[in-house]
């Protein structure tokens, strides 16, 4: 008896050992529509993925808001509906705040700064997504955000009488306009088309090729030609449900999704541009911000910095060593450097 026993546990051990992993489906939301480069890019990385682990490692994509906004997305993640979502950074700093850093209003002049600055920051800021429980594979850029509105902006005057729209808890743009006298509308991304369509809002900030992509540059006139802020997004997985696969299905995973939004970056890079091109041939009107106004808005910088660090929005050690990367870049021998760098 005792050899019958251990003859069927050994053939446990043998099926156990040998039988191949249960397939894991990973489920992503996000707001980009079916067709961006975005979906594309995910989609490409996925297909990989599923052949490199066997079939192991799935992804299934939820496009164009149908889970929701943001804040719907990471409900659905912490109760298990939902694995992941490809978020934007206002939506991110539900998880952790200072991800929004980069958000910072006229933080950046050029794009050059912006290479600069995230090649020592994001390490930073995807550890400190970990920390709180999600698995990033890398930010993606999303372009400068310009004003975008019904009517001509030029002085701060201007905006008396406008509906402007700040994304949901974008505490940072939210406050950047407040600064200024404006009280703006919160809604979700998923909401801003049909806000313009009713007029419940008529002035937007956003990226060109976001404005295309989201079919919100059907709804206004004028684009004024000054960098807001800064854009940017990221898939997030959580890390509880990560750690449910392989080891080395993880490292396929994040060597492949890595890759994948090192092309997105560049990709929306080249597509933002071919989007300011397309919004000009459409009609929309391009106008510079005057002095008078980029001066408001630059000397307000410093208040919001601050007006955030003495709320906890974002912490006083995110700011400095963001501020610390651009002092640093903005000496001209770095500055030099940087530019060769870019061109070769």
């Amino acid at each position: 008896m005792p050899r019958l026993l251990m003859m069927f546990t050994l053939l446990a051990i043998a099926i156990c050992t040998t039988t191949p992993a249960q397939a894991l489906t990973f489920k992503i939301a996000t707001i980009a529509p079916d067709g961006t480069a975005w979906m594309d890019e995910m989609r490409k990385g996925a297909d990989e993925i599923k052949a490199r682990t066997s079939g192991r490692v799935k992804f299934r994509f939820f496009p164009g808001g149908i889970m929701g906004n943001d804040q719907s997305v990471l409900r659905k993640i912490r109760i298990g509906q939902l694995h992941g979502g490809a978020i934007v950074s206002g939506g991110l700093t539900a998880i952790y705040p200072d991800i929004g850093i980069y958000s910072l209003p006229f933080t950046f002049r050029t794009e050059e700064e912006v290479d600069y600055v995230r090649q020592k920051m994001d390490p930073l800021l995807i550890n400190g997504l970990k920390q709180n429980g999600f698995v990033s594979f890398g930010l993606a850029e999303g372009g400068f955000a310009y004003l975008m509105s019904n009517q001509s902006i030029e002085v701060i005057d201007d905006f008396k009488g406008q509906k402007v729209w700040v994304p949901q808890n974008d505490d940072v743009s939210r406050a950047a306009f407040e600064s200024v006298g404006i009280s703006p509308i919160s809604l979700a991304l998923s909401d801003v088309l049909t806000g313009l369509q009713t007029g419940l809002i008529d002035t937007i900030a956003g990226s060109a090729s976001g404005a295309i992509a989201l079919q919100w540059h059907t709804r206004v006139k004028y684009l004024m030609d000054e960098p807001l802020s800064y854009l940017y997004a990221s898939m997030v997985i959580s890390e509880k449900r990560f750690k449910r696969i392989a080891a080395e299905d993880q490292a396929v995973v994040s060597e492949v999704m890595g890759n994948t939004f090192d092309r997105l970056n560049k990709l929306n890079r080249q597509d933002d541009l071919s989007a300011r091109a397309a919004l000009q041939e459409q009609g929309i009107t391009f106008i510079k911000l005057s002095p008078q106004l980029t001066g408001q808005w630059f000397d307000i910088r410093k208040n919001v910095e601050l007006s955030m660090t003495q709320q906890g929005v974002l912490s006083k050690e995110i700011v400095n060593t963001l501020q610390k990367h651009l002092d640093e870049y903005r000496t001209p021998a770095v500055a030099a450097q940087q530019h060769r760098t870019t061109i070769n």
